[in-house]
């Protein structure tokens, strides 16, 4: 059974850290763009970084540009996000996803894997 499970969430304060991982199981997703996206409560889900299936090409939203950086081990199936400077408004589940295409879309509807999430949550 293919699956991603994302891990490393928790409470965080203000302008602290995390790590968040993303495993894959079932097939090897090294030729797979990969992103994470996060949902706030009662928010759409939003793009947060896409990394490509090489690891050459990274994307952020403005919102996380400069303080969150993606990156992917193909050896261990597993993607990585790093989160500095935290904020309260980076509160929300955190979900990692996979894509067929080569690039890592914004549009959470090009991706065909979603892991369950985890949640961040960042205390004033």
């Amino acid at each position: 059974q293919d699956q991603l499970v994302e891990s490393g969430g928790g409470l965080v304060q203000d302008g602290g850290s995390l790590r968040l991982s993303c495993a894959a199981s079932g097939r090897t997703f090294s030729r797979y763009a990969m992103g994470w996206f996060r949902q706030a409560p009662g928010k759409e889900r939003d793009f947060v970084a896409s990394i490509s299936w090489s690891g050459t090409n990274t994307h952020y939203a403005d919102s996380v540009r400069g303080r969150f950086t993606i990156s992917r081990d193909n050896a261990k199936n597993t993607v990585y996000l790093q989160m500095n400077s935290l904020k309260p408004e980076d509160t929300a589940v955190y979900y990692c996803a996979a894509s067929t295409t080569v690039w890592g879309p914004t549009l959470p509807t090009l991706y065909n894997y979603w892991g369950r999430g985890t949640q961040v949550t960042v205390s004033s």
